[in-house]
């Protein structure tokens, strides 16, 4: 089953709507954001989360040690970065934490998600822009991939060592930027993620909305 990660999460409230709509992961935002959440309210918050639900860490170009002790300390279990990290980074915070991270890629051509298949991030998140912009990008470049590669696993020979076949499989990815229940199920068919990440689709006027979220939850649940 897709994994469902609500994302921006910036008022108590919040902790209640998810807790009650049961998605799978949250997201609480470190970067500067109308959505930014301190590591002191993110603390506090911990404890009353569900613990059914995976709390992620957004950042930005953050350092090592901040991101790191937030990991460690237990505030969230994942980090999903959305600046400039390169792979010396990412491998840095693996190493200091052992946690799982998401690494976001802006996807404007078919070679920007191509690029990011080799990082040893444990998730891709492919969204239109830095994060929260509320706009989709092009979903059919996804398509495209998956026929590309396909079609490469044809042309393998029945013998060709397995490990070969599977490095060529798609790194899984949070599919981000602009879903909503008008065009999640169209998003999904079109792009097949290993998860669907939403913010300002379940907001209402920039706040978190109690029955979008559970809305969104319910049919992803029942689809």
């Amino acid at each position: 089953m897709r994994k469902i990660k609500i994302c921006g999460l910036f008022r108590d409230c919040d902790i209640d709507y998810v807790n009650e709509a049961r998605p799978d992961l949250i997201g609480f935002v470190f970067a500067e954001s109308r959505r930014q959440v301190s590591p002191e309210w993110a603390e506090a918050m911990r404890p009353k989360l569900s613990s059914e639900i995976t709390p992620v860490g957004v950042f930005v170009n953050e350092s090592l040690e901040k991101v790191t002790k937030l990991l460690n300390d237990g505030i969230i279990d994942m980090a999903q970065l959305h600046g400039n990290e390169d792979e010396t980074y990412i491998q840095a915070l693996k190493a200091l934490t052992n946690k799982p991270i998401i690494k976001a890629v802006r996807v404007l051509t078919l070679e920007d998600i191509e690029s990011a298949q080799d990082t040893v991030a444990d998730f891709l998140l492919l969204d239109n822009g830095a994060g929260g912009t509320g706009e989709s990008f092009d979903w059919s470049l996804v398509r495209k991939r998956q026929v590309q590669e396909k079609g490469t696993e044809k042309e393998q020979k029945p013998k060709s060592n397995p490990k070969q076949i599977q490095n060529q499989t798609q790194k899984p990815f949070f599919l981000a930027g602009g879903l909503k229940v008008g065009n999640l199920e169209q998003a999904i068919a079109a792009t097949d993620p290993y998860a669907v990440d939403l913010s300002s689709g379940v907001e209402t006027e920039g706040k978190k909305d109690r029955d979008k979220i559970l809305e969104i939850v319910r049919r992803m649940r029942n689809g």
